[in-house]
């Protein structure tokens, strides 16, 4: 008998939600910086225990929304989180226990699903505090586990993965075994290229960027061809992502470019554009591509 079920990984920005899920998965399906907010849109990664499936839903960090691409992303965190078998509630263990982890707490206390807490990057966090931590998280909600792990060196995941797989419901596999992630190539593409725009500027270049892919052709080698374009708000902006005679755009590009030929094991052919758009996050089309809701 298989089963399979969903997970929705909740956390404040910046917990490690996206790692705990690449690692779980066992290889990158979401990008991470570490930029909070990185993550922007619900993504699906499959992860097999066993005769388990687990369908773990990446969700944005839930914060305190003031434009409306915050509200959408929070939104979709929150969306991600319906039909779930369990609610992870991922902490940076490190940064403590502020107002954001707290209110997120507060609104799932009620909620009927199992809920687990997951006490995340404790290879870096004052050790005396995390049982503190997990005692006022636990008068808070009645979570039934909590676990303390590392996402980035692997403490503590082999416990969290068998426990979530017995957690999940009798039933068949939604995917392929082989299966890493429900994003399609196109949205692949375009998420690398933003991570390393995080990742090259994250300083200069706060969240006023976005990547569309326009094109996505197969050659007759088997090579991919891609063709991507930046949005940023202002010229300024555009000359930062350009760099001094184009040097930024092509280490960008370099980049992303030997990553993707990674995950899509073949041949890539990467062709970036910057492109001026005032106002990038108020369009309509802009969300549909990104995999957001649009929100008044």
């Amino acid at each position: 008998m298989t089963r399979c079920g969903l997970v929705a990984v909740l956390g404040a920005p910046n917990a490690g939600k996206s790692t705990l899920v690449n690692a779980l998965v066992g290889q990158k399906v979401a990008i991470v910086s570490p930029k909070a907010q990185t993550t922007r849109t619900r993504l699906l990664g499959v992860a097999m225990e066993d005769d388990a499936q687990l369908l773990l839903v990446d969700t944005p960090g839930i914060f305190d929304p003031k434009r409306r691409l915050d509200r959408a992303m929070v939104a979709a965190a929150w969306s991600g989180a319906e039909g779930a078998d369990v609610l992870a509630l991922v902490v940076d263990a490190k940064g403590g226990l502020g107002p954001k982890v707290t209110d997120i707490a507060e609104r799932i206390a009620d909620r009927p699903e199992r809920k687990f807490l997951i006490l995340n990057k404790v290879d870096l966090a004052d050790k005396p505090k995390l049982l503190l931590h997990a005692e006022k998280l636990n008068a808070l909600v009645s979570f039934a586990e909590t676990y303390f792990i590392s996402a980035a060196t692997g403490d503590g995941l082999a416990e969290l993965k068998r426990d979530l797989a017995a957690a999940m419901p009798e039933g068949p596999w939604h995917f392929p075994e082989d299966q890493v992630s429900d994003a399609s190539e196109r949205t692949l593409a375009a998420e690398v290229t933003r991570e390393q725009l995080y990742l090259q500027l994250h300083a200069e270049l706060p969240y006023a960027a976005t990547v569309e892919t326009e094109k996505f052709l197969e050659r007759a080698d088997g090579a991919a061809e891609i063709h991507q374009q930046i949005l940023v708000e202002r010229p300024t902006q555009r000359a930062i992502v350009l760099g001094k005679g184009g040097t930024r755009i092509k280490e960008i590009g370099a980049r992303a470019r030997a990553e993707l030929a990674v995950l899509l094991d073949r041949p890539v052919h990467l062709y970036l554009h910057v492109k001026v758009k005032p106002g990038w996050d108020e369009d309509r089309g802009v969300y549909r591509d990104i995999g957001l809701d649009w929100v008044d």
